[in-house]
């Protein structure tokens, strides 16, 4: 699907969640998440072009693997933080949501540690 029916798709779901509301508001709930899950299996698809260039790329500039599969890591565990702090705040609970976005940030600063730490070695044998 192309990014025009995916927005089609998202409009809808939030209009006819929006129906719901009023009288059965769980009901707009599990609508939202389903409309979410869609798109995200859409999103799935498109993920292997990624890793594929990525591989590309780090076969041209001759870099270590670990990296961009740390790359990798970060923009998963980025884009889960939002799909369920998303999910989160539209049922209303905005302190969990909070939670799941303060536990990713965290999360990819600690995954980025490593590289940081190569990062100071390599200037410091520049320097050195």
């Amino acid at each position: 699907m192309n990014a025009v029916q995916i927005g089609l798709v998202g409009v809808a779901g939030a209009l006819l969640a929006i129906q719901f509301k009023n009288g059965k508001s769980e009901y707009g709930i599990y609508l939202s998440v389903a409309v979410s899950i869609f798109i995200f299996l859409n999103i799935v698809g498109r993920l292997e072009i990624i890793l594929e260039t990525l591989r590309a790329i780090g076969d041209m500039i001759m870099i270590d693997r670990a990296y961009i599969g740390t790359l990798l890591k970060m923009v998963g565990i980025t884009y889960a933080a939002e799909f369920s702090s998303g999910i989160c705040k539209d049922a209303g609970y905005q302190t969990v949501a909070s939670q799941i976005e303060i536990f990713s940030k965290l999360t990819i600063l600690a995954l980025g540690m490593p590289i940081l730490l190569a990062l100071l070695e390599t200037i410091h044998a520049f320097l050195t």
